[in-house]
């Protein structure tokens, strides 16, 4: 250290028993990681990819970030010269803050200094978020996190090493965003633990369905009255045909189906995200409109998948009770194939399908603009946690909801007519046109309410039901 406290090179290599061989071979092994094309240089695409192969997905543009920051000649490329200067201020910056929080300067640091330190910046945690957060850093697991720990976990982050970012980094890249369509991190196919990822977010997404499901009854029932609904008469005859269990009817094939249809929309994101950058000529940054047209997709490959359990369950929910009892699953498919023909499996799919990009798109737009709104005026800048995220979320999917509901309610309507019935609608435009004659505007939006009832506590449960499952099953 000189003699007005600034620390040097010479004596962080002092410090860790490091030589100035050894320490250039690491920057240099790390700098060919990103080079895999051995370019002898990096750029954006580059890191990106780099980057992803370390579970930090490109949506927090790091990649652009880091390449900026390294870029002295501002044109376009990393030589490795630049790369070397910026690691070398990287780790002094990283070492200085590391000391700070070393109160004992022994070199390591214990969670009461790193809870102190946050606790200094603001930044309240509980014992078990402290634990998450050492555990995430601390990789070989002994209670306490080495500059080198430190380090190797900061590296890469690209803006200043305070306190407060470096939280908001641990944030970022270990909780997930819980939204309507997903519990599951994205790039999860490429993932060693997917399978444990799938199970977390399948429990998760079967006991929020379970919870939720009286408010999923009641809204088909709703949504298929063609005379005037209201709730309390929907609720009074649901009791007195099934009793309390009615508000349970088809629960079951929607919680067989929630693994299954996450599993395929996370595998087909995933390789309509490789088609897209093929075709735009860039396979890690296929920007905002690819990535909404992508898991649009994915989210119409899982949906038509998965659509005749879908259309079972809401026959289920519909069907009357004959002597109060519910016709039973095996009965009701096999009578669906019999007289209606395989085809009827696949009634209000085109709806079904036709809300799927502009809810996405409705849902990310208001999503990011709600998280913008939080971040400039709510906290000063910093970056949102998960209870914001979580909040920004439940918003924009209800916003995205009531947009494309219309078309949920047509399919619905679809799903629950049999196709031999004396008034069958002869198709979409059909069944909008006698729902615009018959109710008016007010006919689309039966059952809005209970539906967007669910919101709330759907994407809560499920936060907390994959919080919990993800530290069960020993997941980052």
């Amino acid at each position: 250290m000189t003699g007005n406290g600034v620390v040097s090179m010479d004596h962080l290599l002092a410090a860790l028993g490091e030589t100035k061989e050894e320490r250039e071979v690491r920057i240099r092994s790390l700098f060919n990681f990103f080079d895999a094309a051995n370019n002898g240089y990096l750029d954006v695409a580059q890191i990106e990819v780099g980057l992803s192969a370390l579970q930090i997905p490109p949506e927090y543009k790091y990649a652009r970030e880091l390449c900026e920051v390294c870029d002295a000649n501002s044109d376009g490329r990393v030589e490795y010269h630049e790369f070397r200067r910026y690691m070398d201020d990287k780790e002094l910056e990283l070492y200085r803050i590391f000391q700070a929080i070393d109160v004992e300067h022994d070199g390591n640091i214990i969670p009461e200094e790193l809870y102190e330190a946050l606790l200094k910046a603001g930044i309240e945690m509980d014992d078990e978020e402290l634990a998450r957060f050492v555990d995430h850093v601390d990789k070989d697991n002994n209670g306490i996190i080495t500059f080198e720990e430190w380090r190797d976990f900061l590296l890469l982050y690209p803006h200043e090493a305070t306190i407060e970012n470096i939280y908001h980094h641990w944030e970022r890249v270990c909780l997930v965003d819980i939204g309507e369509q997903a519990v599951i991190p994205e790039g999860i196919s490429k993932h060693a633990n997917r399978t444990k990822y799938f199970l977390a977010g399948g429990v998760a997404g079967s006991i929020s369905r379970t919870v939720t499901a009286p408010l999923d009854r009641l809204k088909v029932v709703l949504q298929v009255q063609t005379a005037h609904a209201s709730i309390m008469p929907a609720v009074t005859k649901i009791l007195k045909q099934d009793g309390l269990s009615g508000f349970f009817r088809g629960n079951g094939l929607n919680v067989v189906k929630v693994t299954p249809e996450s599993a395929i929309k996370f595998y087909a994101f995933e390789m309509l995200k490789k088609v897209v950058g093929e075709a735009q000529g860039s396979k890690s940054d296929i920007g905002t409109a690819g990535r909404l047209f992508a898991g649009g997709m994915a989210g119409a490959v899982a949906q038509a998948a998965i659509y005749p359990m879908d259309l079972i369950k809401t026959r289920l929910q519909t069907c009357p009770s004959e002597g109060g009892k519910v016709p039973k699953l095996g009965t009701l498919t096999m009578n669906i194939w019999v007289q209606e023909g395989p085809r009827a499996f696949y009634r209000g799919l085109v709806p079904s399908l036709l809300g799927m990009i502009p809810y996405a798109a409705i849902d990310l737009t208001a999503y990011d603009t709600l998280k913008d709104m939080s971040k400039r005026h709510i906290l000063q800048d910093r970056e949102p946690g998960p209870l914001v995220q979580l909040g920004c979320g439940t918003i924009s999917g209800a916003v995205g909801a009531t947009c494309v509901y219309p078309l949920q309610v047509i399919r619905t309507r679809l799903q629950a007519q049999s196709s031999n019935a004396s008034d069958a609608y002869k198709g979409m435009f059909d069944a909008f046109r006698r729902t615009f004659q018959l109710e008016g505007f007010i006919g689309f939006y039966k059952g809005l309410f209970p539906n967007l009832l669910k919101v709330v506590p759907a994407a809560s449960i499920t936060y907390v039901v994959y919080e919990s499952m993800k530290k069960n099953l020993d997941l980052d």
